[in-house]
């Protein structure tokens, strides 16, 4: 039982922050990991619960208006077939060797961050009309980004909110909403690929998932309420999460 309390109150603690601005999985995979599940099935098992949490809160999103759809078009597929392909790919290769690119990536993406003002108001504009960012870069990154969700997973809505505001320039609020409907596609993709594959403990996954819905579903009220700056602090702690949980896992 004391278990079972462990994971659902990080399960309800990753679903808010995962609403706000990804990075949920950087709670949810190591409480897993903890509790002595074997890393791949922790993989799959975290997937479940992330899955539908992260089906609620778009849905709670896109009552709103939130999600851009003509951008969730073009990433959709792409992203499902990433996480196909990284979820295939960890059942035979350690993690440990993309975990350390990531750690390389992170400090520069967390300076972006903090000296995002200028970008900021750029993106309040609405939607670029670059054809390359809408054609090339979007459907490329959601090929990337869902691959490394398939493969590993935490971190993945926070880099799909970097590249929509910088690439699209979207709002912050509107990139948390879209981003959604990325990181759905990949879970669900990465999701069958580890069930298939016998990866996923389903009595803690779905005692997790319950708790994470709710922790989506109040964190994503809450950053529509607070708007876009609620959204980039949200952003900057689950990118220094991020940086501190793969340090000390992997050096």
């Amino acid at each position: 039982m004391l278990i079972y309390a462990f994971l659902c109150a990080v399960s309800f603690f990753a679903g808010f922050i995962d609403s706000v601005a990804g990075g949920g999985g950087l709670l949810t995979l190591p409480a897993l990991i903890a509790v002595n599940l074997p890393p791949h099935i922790a993989l799959g098992t975290n997937k479940f619960q992330s899955m539908l949490g992260t089906a609620f809160a778009l849905a709670n999103f896109t009552r709103t208006a939130k999600v851009v759809w003509k951008i969730a078009a073009i990433g959709v597929p792409c992203a499902i077939l990433g996480s196909i392909l990284g979820a295939k790919l960890v059942l035979f290769i350690p993690p440990s060797f993309l975990a350390k690119i990531i750690v390389v990536m992170i400090p520069p993406l967390a300076l972006f961050v903090f000296f995002s003002g200028r970008m900021y108001k750029i993106s309040i504009r609405g939607i670029s009309d670059s054809k390359f960012a809408f054609w090339v870069i979007t459907p490329l990154a959601c090929l990337m980004v869902g691959a490394y969700d398939g493969f590993l997973g935490p971190g993945t809505g926070t880099f799909l909110i970097l590249i929509l505001v910088f690439f699209s320039r979207i709002s912050y609020l509107n990139a948390s909403a879209t981003a959604k409907t990325f990181n759905l596609a990949s879970n669900i993709g990465a999701f069958f690929t580890f069930l298939v594959s016998g990866y996923v403990f389903l009595p803690y996954a779905m005692a997790m998932a319950g708790f994470n819905i709710l922790g989506n579903i109040i964190g994503s009220h809450y950053a529509i309420k607070h708007g876009g700056e609620f959204v980039k602090k949200g952003l900057i702690v689950s990118l220094s999460l991020l940086f501190i949980y793969l340090i000390l896992k992997y050096f």
